[in-house]
């Protein structure tokens, strides 16, 4: 009976450390710096969201945000480095559009399963997309843009840099029957400084990588693909005001960790990046790059890739892209 009794009693202590075991490690977290993995190079549009919230997430964490750019096929490098991380809330993948609910639908096996390998903590931003010229095309409007491509097809050249942007391309020729030579990039940094000097014509990219740029005039933005103007660029049209609303579309970032992270620490992670995207000074930033901030629960979050994830299915299987 004595036997019994300590099995008894040790089964006990095993099944309540057990239960407090999750609880423990978030209590204390973070206690060391936390990585968060950008998978694109640097000064590229999700590098400036992840330095803008990095900086506040870890001024109120006491312990410093490591931004680590692991770039290459589009981003799905990275992100399939963090969905082998470990799940303790110490590496974070910058998640985005293209690497959670594109890519899934264009490569056979990327290495991650977007809605099996992540948890998925908020979602940061939208953003649109905006087509920029090198000040040599001549065209200064969408309708002298098309009318280039259709008078010289396979002349024209654009830059993409992840999925989505490509898509966008993809769709702008199947809706206006052109033809330009696609050239993807590993990141928007290097895209921009190729579109700056000249050695491709035009881009379909975030406008936070080139928003400086058209403003200083060495650039020229033809539309943006969201349903209001920005307002660090309030002269340019939206796609619908420029006769094309089948390009009205955005993409967005947001925060996710390896799956089976324990909820507590999802719920830290949660609450530090949905307050630091909606700080005064951060959402002004992110603004005048024509970002929008959005912050919301790990719930909504998941709820929307999920969506998207379907969506983009869709529209990739009617295009019939393969990747590149």
């Amino acid at each position: 009976m004595r036997f019994v009794s300590c099995l008894g009693v040790t089964a006990i202590s095993i099944a309540a450390s057990l239960l407090m075991a999750p609880v423990v490690p978030a209590q204390s977290y973070p206690s060391k710096p936390v990585r968060f993995v950008v998978p694109f190079p640097p000064g590229g549009g999700t590098d400036t969201v992840a330095r803008i919230l990095g900086q506040k997430v870890s001024e109120a964490w006491s312990e410093q945000v490591i931004i680590d750019n692991r770039s290459g096929a589009q981003g799905t490098i990275g992100t399939a480095h963090v969905a082998k991380a470990a799940p303790d809330g110490y590496t974070l993948v910058l998640a985005y559009v293209g690497t959670m609910t594109i890519a899934p639908w264009l490569y056979k096996d990327l290495g991650y399963d977007p809605l099996r390998d992540f948890a998925h903590v908020t979602q940061v931003s939208s953003q649109p997309l905006l087509i920029v010229v090198h000040p040599s095309v001549p065209a200064r409007n969408m309708k002298e843009l098309v009318a280039l491509a259709r008078s010289n097809p396979d002349r024209l050249t654009y830059g993409t840099t992840g999925q989505f942007p490509q898509m966008a391309g993809e769709l702008f020729k199947a809706m206006t029957r052109t033809r330009m030579i696609h050239v993807p990039y590993k990141g928007s940094g290097p895209a921009t400084t190729d579109l700056l000097g000249g050695h491709i014509m035009l881009t379909f990219a975030s406008p936070a990588g080139t928003w400086a740029q058209v403003k200083a005039g060495r650039l020229r933005a033809l539309i943006v693909t969201g349903s209001t103007r920005l307002s660090a660029l309030p002269d340019v049209l939206t796609a619908r005001e420029a006769g094309y609303p089948d390009l009205e579309m955005s993409g967005w970032y947001g925060v996710s960790v390896p799956a089976h992270t324990p909820r507590e620490i999802v719920a830290k992670i949660n609450t530090e990046f949905s307050r630091a995207v909606a700080l005064p000074q951060v959402k002004e930033r992110l603004n005048q790059s024509g970002i929008d901030p959005v912050g919301n629960s790990s719930e909504e979050f998941t709820a929307y890739v999920k969506a998207e994830y379907e969506r983009w299915g869709k529209i990739v299987k009617q295009s019939g892209v393969k990747a590149e």
